[in-house]
């Protein structure tokens, strides 16, 4: 059965601890072949020196803010989508085009068809897989 995540490494940047283990169940179920959770800006040099194919970016962790490391992420080019209860989508998506925001609560559907778009942008704008 192939399912929508088949194999990737998903980044996880989640701060409430039931959401973040959600979310790596639902990745896992939908073929992740892992989840890396961060849960602090403080480790984020951990989840720098991974390798990820996506990410799934809470907006604010322990009440800093991921922005820096979303832009990060979009100069390298990897896919990713905001999942967080910050609801200013203008300043999102003049900073992030194109980039999904699910908001909290999210629909767990609604999350792994954002991310596996994302990460089907991507493929397509590279001209891979």
């Amino acid at each position: 059965m192939v399912h929508i995540l088949d194999g990737l490494n998903i980044l996880l940047l989640e701060d409430e601890f039931l959401i973040a283990m959600d979310v790596e169940q639902l990745c896992r179920d939908n073929g992740a072949e892992d989840v890396h959770v961060v849960r602090s800006l403080d480790d984020i040099d951990i989840a720098k020196a991974m390798e990820f194919d996506a990410a799934i970016v809470d907006v604010m962790l322990g009440g800093q803010s991921t922005l820096e490391l979303a832009a990060s992420l979009k100069d390298a080019g990897t896919p990713f989508v905001f999942a967080s209860g910050y609801t200013d989508n203008e300043e999102l998506a003049a900073k992030f085009p194109g980039v999904a925001l699910i908001g909290k609560p999210y629909d767990d559907k609604d999350l792994i068809e954002a991310l596996a778009r994302a990460c089907a942008a991507r493929a397509a704008s590279s001209g891979g897989a």
